[in-house]
Formats: structure tokens, C-alpha cells, sequence
């Protein structure tokens, strides 16, 4: 019996991330999208335990004394994470779980868990990634160039990651990350014999 592999999927705003990764536990049985904590409202349609675990402050703050965080995070006045038991009780019963977090997030797991497998998703190239920026319509000049900033420096730290997929199509990057896993999950020193 294998344990889970534990897969963090970072990249640029606009990358595909979120697409890929809905694709990939849709298509495959087994793999689980990891559900973060926050210590911001909900959003209208927001459910507790579906999107996040809403947690005050205070509680988020016991849970870092606790290490009951994988990782954590600051992002505008509110605190994200990781809680570690639901990660570690899918992983042991055999399941795959998914966390779709920036590099930061991503580089800090690895080194507290160093079984996490690592993947870059990028889309072909900077050009691309602007055009889908723009795509969307939803973001001004000004954010599109600071994404594009950040992305750059993103494709600085994606050489520490463990795999770069090059988001083509979702289709072709569902199927390389699932890949991915049955390898990783086959792994000499994932097996106990």
C-alpha cells in the first residue's frame, strides 16, 4: 500500500491553474483539492468546508502556534493556510491531495514536507500570458503589468520546483500532472512492501 502524494501547483495569475486543477479532480477518482483557512469574511456562496474553513484571527494565530498549519500566509489584512490533519488523513488512507498555492506557499511546504512533488504551471510563454490576461477583461493595463512583473519573477523560483508543465491546452496539462502523480505515487520510498 502507497501513501497519497501530497502536490502543490503554483504559477502566474492566469496560467490555468484553477481550470487544470478542477479539470484533474473531475476526471480522476483519488485526488482532492486541499481546503484552505481564512480569517476573511465569506463571500456570498461561500460554503464552510467546501471553499474555506472561516476561522477568526485569533483561532488562525493558536493554529500557528499549534504547527497545526502546513503552510501560511498574509494577503491583504487576512491570513491564509494549510491545515495539516486533512492533508495528512487523505494522504495515509492512499488519496492525492492537491493545494493550489503561490511559489512562497509552495517552497515553504517542501521544505517542512519534502515528499511534496512541486509543479509549475506556465502557460507557452510571457506573450501568451498577457493575451489571457487581457482576455479576460476583468483587469486594467496597470494590473496586467504588475501580473506580468510577478510572473517574471515566478519563472526565477519555478527552476526550485520539482516539474514545469506548460499549460498548452488543459486537456494536455490534466493529463502530464495526473502522469505526475501515478509516478511519484509509485515511488521506491512512497511503497511499503
Amino acid at each position: 500500500m502507497s501513501n497519497g502524494v501530497l502536490v502543490v501547483v503554483s504559477g502566474p495569475s492566469g496560467a490555468g491553474k484553477g481550470t487544470v486543477v478542477r479539470r484533474l479532480i473531475e476526471k480522476y477518482e483519488g485526488i482532492f483539492l486541499s481546503v484552505s483557512a481564512t480569517t476573511r469574511q465569506p463571500r456570498q456562496g461561500e460554503i464552510e468546508g467546501i471553499h474555506y474553513f472561516f476561522v477568526s484571527h485569533d483561532k488562525f494565530r493558536s493554529m500557528i502556534e499549534r504547527d497545526e498549519l502546513i503552510e501560511h500566509a498574509e494577503y491583504a489584512g487576512n491570513f491564509y493556510g494549510t491545515p495539516a490533519d486533512p492533508v495528512r488523513e487523505r494522504t495515509e488512507r492512499g488519496e492525492h491531495v492537491l493545494l493550489e498555492i503561490d511559489i512562497q506557499g509552495g517552497v515553504q511546504i517542501k521544505k517542512k514536507l519534502p515528499d511534496t512533488v512541486l509543479i509549475f504551471l506556465a502557460p507557452p510563454s510571457l506573450e501568451e500570458l498577457e493575451k489571457r490576461l487581457r482576455g479576460r477583461g476583468t483587469e486594467n493595463d496597470e494590473v496586467i503589468r504588475n501580473r506580468l512583473n510577478i510572473a517574471a519573477r515566478e519563472y526565477a523560483v519555478a527552476k526550485e520546483y520539482d516539474y514545469i508543465v506548460i499549460n498548452d491546452t488543459v486537456d494536455e496539462a490534466v493529463e502530464r500532472i495526473h502522469s505526475i502523480i501515478v509516478a511519484e505515487s509509485c515511488r521506491a520510498s512512497r511503497i511499503s512492501l
